[in-house]
């Protein structure tokens, strides 16, 4: 049974930092490319951050630099480090396997 399960989402004040992890289970997680994507009220879902099997990183042009994508083989999980946080992060973060699986989302809220 294939899982992808997120983890570290919450309420953070701008300029604060949070850590998301996707847990993944049930597929060979080296083989996939991992992204995390956003959904934000009464917008589109966009995609966030993608690593490659190899380790290659790509960023939305609204996060380069305070967001960066990880993953762990031996772990089997993705990780999305968020520092410099704005409101206008706000959304759902989705966990995603490129073209294969999805995570439920996790809440992420950033206020004062």
């Amino acid at each position: 049974q294939v899982q992808l399960v997120e983890s570290g989402g919450g309420l953070v004040q701008p300029g604060g930092s949070l850590r998301l992890s996707c847990a993944a289970s049930g597929f060979t997680f080296s083989s996939y490319a991992m992204s995390w994507y956003r959904q934000a009220p009464g917008k589109r879902r966009e995609l966030v951050a993608t690593i490659t099997t190899g380790n290659n990183e790509n960023y939305a042009d609204s996060v380069k630099g305070r967001f960066t994508i990880s993953r762990d083989n031996v772990k089997n999980t993705v990780y999305l480090q968020m520092n410099s946080l704005k409101p206008e992060d706000t959304a759902v973060y989705y966990c995603n396997a490129v073209y294969a699986y999805w995570g439920q989302g996790i809440r992420v809220t950033v206020s004062s």
